[in-house]
Order: C-alpha cells, then sequence, then structure tokens
C-alpha cells in the first residue's frame, strides 16, 4: 500500500507541474508576476526569509494558549482569499470578465469569473472549516500549488530561481535533521488540517479529522501507518525551475517538433521525479525526511543536463541585471 501512496503523491506532484506550465505564460501577459526584476538576484531573498520565518512566528504562535486555534482562523481566511485571487485570475483566462444581464436597457454588470472563484474559494474555506478530509486539503493545496508555481515562474529568472532552490534546499536539510522544528511545523499543520500538506492515505475512507497527531503517526511501525504527507513547499519550490526555464528560455532550437524551452522544462520536471525516486526511498526508513535537497537536487541537475543537450553550451540561460 505504501507503493500506491507514494504514486498519488507523485500525481499531485506531476500534476500541479503541469497545471503551472499551462498557467504560465497567461499569467506572463497577464503581469502577474510579483516584481519588476525577474533576473536580479537578489529577487528571491524576501521569499527566502519569508519561508525561513514563517515556520518559526507559526510555532511561537501554536505554543500560546489559544494560540492554535486562532492561527487556523487566520491562516484559512487568508489560504481562501489567496484561493479566490489565483482562480480568479485563471478563470478569466476562459471566462469573459464581464457581462451584461437582462434587460439591456439597465445593463447591470455581472463578473462570472470572480462569482464562480468566489463560490469555490467560499466552498472550500467551508469544508476546511467543517470537515477537513483529505480530498478537501488536496483539493485546496492543488489549486494553491498550480497558481503559486506559475507565479514564481514568471516572477524570477533562471538565476534567481537557482539561488531560492538551492537557498531552500539547505534550510530544509537543517530545518529537518538539525533544528527539527520543520517537523514540529508538520506536527502543528495536522492539527490545524490546512493545506500546507498534501495528503495520501491508504483508502479513500481515510478519516483524517481522526488523526491525532504526526508525531503519533510517526510512533506506528511504517507498513501500519495509513497515510503519507508530504509538504506544499516540496511541490511548489522545485516546480518554480520547471516554469522559470519554460518562460525564459527560447523556443529555439526546435528538436523533434518541440521548443527548446519546454525540454528544459521538461528535463527539470523529469529530475524532480527521479529525486522524488530516491526522497521516496529515503522515507521507506520512517523518519522524516527533508524533500527538497531530493527534489530540488533533481529538478537542477534534469535541468542541466537537458540544457546541455538542446542548447550546446554552458549558459544555462542566466542572465544578471539589478
Amino acid at each position: 500500500m505504501r507503493g500506491l501512496r507514494s504514486v498519488g503523491l507523485l500525481a499531485l506532484f506531476v500534476g500541479a507541474q503541469v497545471v503551472a506550465l499551462a498557467l504560465a505564460i497567461p499569467f506572463k501577459t497577464a503581469g502577474l508576476a510579483t516584481g519588476t526584476s525577474p533576473n536580479n538576484p537578489a529577487a528571491p531573498v524576501v521569499i527566502i526569509a519569508a519561508i525561513v520565518l514563517a515556520p518559526l512566528v507559526i510555532l511561537w504562535i501554536a505554543r500560546r494558549q489559544g494560540g492554535l486555534a486562532a492561527l487556523r482562523v487566520v491562516l484559512l481566511v487568508a489560504i481562501s482569499a489567496s484561493l479566490f485571487l489565483t482562480l480568479y485570475y485563471t478563470l478569466e483566462l476562459v471566462i469573459p470578465a464581464t457581462v451584461y444581464l437582462p434587460p439591456a436597457s439597465v445593463g447591470i454588470p455581472f463578473d462570472p469569473a470572480a462569482t464562480l472563484a468566489g463560490v469555490v474559494a467560499v466552498g472550500l474555506l467551508l469544508a476546511l472549516w467543517i470537515e477537513p478530509q483529505w480530498y478537501v486539503v488536496d483539493t485546496a493545496g492543488f489549486l494553491a500549488a498550480g497558481a503559486l508555481i506559475a507565479i514564481l515562474g514568471v516572477s524570477f529568472g533562471l538565476l534567481p530561481v537557482f539561488i531560492l532552490l538551492v537557498a531552500l534546499a539547505g534550510y530544509d536539510a537543517i530545518a529537518v535533521y538539525r533544528t527539527k522544528h520543520m517537523v514540529s511545523l508538520a506536527d502543528a499543520v495536522v492539527e490545524m488540517r490546512l493545506p500546507i500538506l498534501m495528503v495520501m492515505p491508504d483508502s479513500a475512507g481515510f478519516d483524517y479529522t481522526r488523526v491525532p497527531s504526526l508525531k503519533a503517526e510517526r510512533q506506528r511501525a511504517p507498513a501500519e501507518r495509513e497515510a503519507m504527507f508530504m509538504g506544499l513547499g516540496d511541490v511548489v519550490i522545485p516546480g518554480a525551475l520547471i516554469v522559470s526555464a519554460f518562460v525564459w528560455l527560447p523556443g529555439h532550437p526546435v528538436v523533434l517538433g518541440v521548443g527548446a524551452n519546454l525540454w528544459a522544462a521538461v528535463g527539470a520536471l523529469v529530475g524532480a521525479v527521479v529525486g522524488y525516486g530516491f526522497l521516496m526511498r529515503q522515507a521507506g526508513s520512517g523518519n522524516p525526511q527533508a524533500g527538497l535537497p531530493f527534489l530540488n537536487g533533481g529538478a537542477i541537475a534534469g535541468y542541466l543536463l537537458t540544457y546541455l543537450a538542446v542548447f550546446h553550451h554552458g549558459g544555462f540561460g542566466f542572465t544578471l541585471s539589478l
């Protein structure tokens, strides 16, 4: 059953990358990048700092009386607002931004994209609040991951993305194996039932709301555990390189009818999947594992090898600007 769980998490991982690739160019055209200088090597510093500090703040609040409950409310609202915005911009690509309700003489404006995005975001908010089962958590996490990957990829050129991936892989290793505060964060996230962890159980009937804690799950033998967990960051961060390669590299030369930028993106994705295989092998020990060293390392290796094979030089698409 463990093999089925790992395949399920892999499907979520790959699916989120495919969604992000589909959204990348429309998001770039719509101006959804987070900055105006994508090749500035200092551009990812703010995100790195936020990712380093956020777990510490969450753990500090969670240890206060009533802190976990209050934090859950704040994070649920923030997640729902983010889902609304990303769904709105995504739906705008396929649904008219504004239509006018009859009668025509009155001209009452109606925004179907905003309405549908609001319904989905509020629906997920209520589901996460009332009955946060694993499939609800995974649905919200999957939608958020696809959009976040696309936004990061269009916001950062290849050099800043490399800096982001290397820095966060090192931080993840330290936070899981040395300080272990990322393990404590995972425990808190499971208690809050938030879409910051992807959950893949043995069976569809798995009741996520009855899992006492991730710590309790770890105390069981690996073969007896009912579910596997994967941090949303493990899906999003390596995906930034996949989308960045697709967006910022030229489409020429064309190899076997496929543009060079897509080859590089696919190479990074294949590398990340290989890294995922090594990660799952390590996870078989039953101990918490840092995902980013494997996933980021695989994505970087896959990208570099594919770039050399397609472009035949060692520039790797790095461009420096301030």
